[in-house]
């Protein structure tokens, strides 16, 4: 069994880091995609911030290969390869399917980031640079981003609020979760680190044309310090 999931670990990550070359490119729900579009929502990071999937695609590659070639026996690491076998799995399909439907990809990418949580606590204490890093900074930016996906929606449906209502929803919401993992698990400070980048990438978004937004993503910045440095 660890033989097989150290593998199939590597294959879905392969997938998963080669399936931006396989769809079309993502860089947002489309305007035909909702009845109220939302290009650049208020809640989305700025464009840079989305930089971070080259690390999150080549260390998670780094980290399979590893896994094959000195811990393909290894139980310890197959708790945590197995939901992320799952979250991988998801990924690899992800951008086609956020493509067709804004509603799917939101549902999707909360599985994604659900059982990319589940792989992060479930990383055993050692090979942190190895293993929970990776997966680490994979869950903190998947936690940031279904909370993204989830207020695009509700503000493209006109369901609650508008776009910047949903922006201050989705903001807060994302903060309750991060904030609860990072205190739950004080050994993995990227996850706190991969939430902050996504924070910050949201003030510079927005600046002074939605302070409201701008201020609780900072205040989240905050948090998210406080809460890795208390737990650190």
């Amino acid at each position: 069994m660890t033989r097989f999931a150290a593998w199939g670990t590597l294959a879905l990550t392969l997938a998963f880091a080669l399936s931006p070359l396989l769809t079309e490119p993502f860089s947002g729900f489309r305007e035909d995609q909702l009845p109220i579009p939302q290009i650049e929502p208020p809640v989305q990071p700025a464009g840079y911030a989305f930089s971070i999937w080259g690390l999150i695609y080549g260390w998670l590659v780094v980290s399979a290969l590893f896994g094959v070639l000195r811990r393909a026996g290894d139980a310890g690491w197959d708790r945590a390869r197995l939901p992320l076998m799952g979250s991988l799995a998801i990924g690899a399909v992800w951008l086609w399917v956020a493509n067709q439907s804004a509603v799917w990809a939101t549902v999707t990418i909360f599985a994604m980031a659900g059982t990319a949580l589940l792989a992060l606590f479930r990383t055993p204490g050692g090979d942190r640079w190895w293993l929970q890093a990776p997966v680490a900074i994979y869950a903190g930016w998947l936690s940031a981003a279904s909370f993204v996906s989830l207020a695009s929606v509700g503000a493209g449906y006109g369901v609650i609020a508008g776009s910047v209502g949903w922006a201050l929803i989705g903001i807060a919401a994302a903060l309750a979760l991060a904030a609860s993992v990072q205190w739950r698990l004080a050994r993995a400070p990227e996850y706190a680190a991969t939430v902050i980048w996504a924070l910050v990438g949201i003030v510079v978004a927005n600046g002074t044309a939605e302070m409201a937004v701008s201020v609780l993503a900072a205040a989240g910045v905050a948090l998210m310090a406080t809460v890795a440095l208390a737990r650190g």
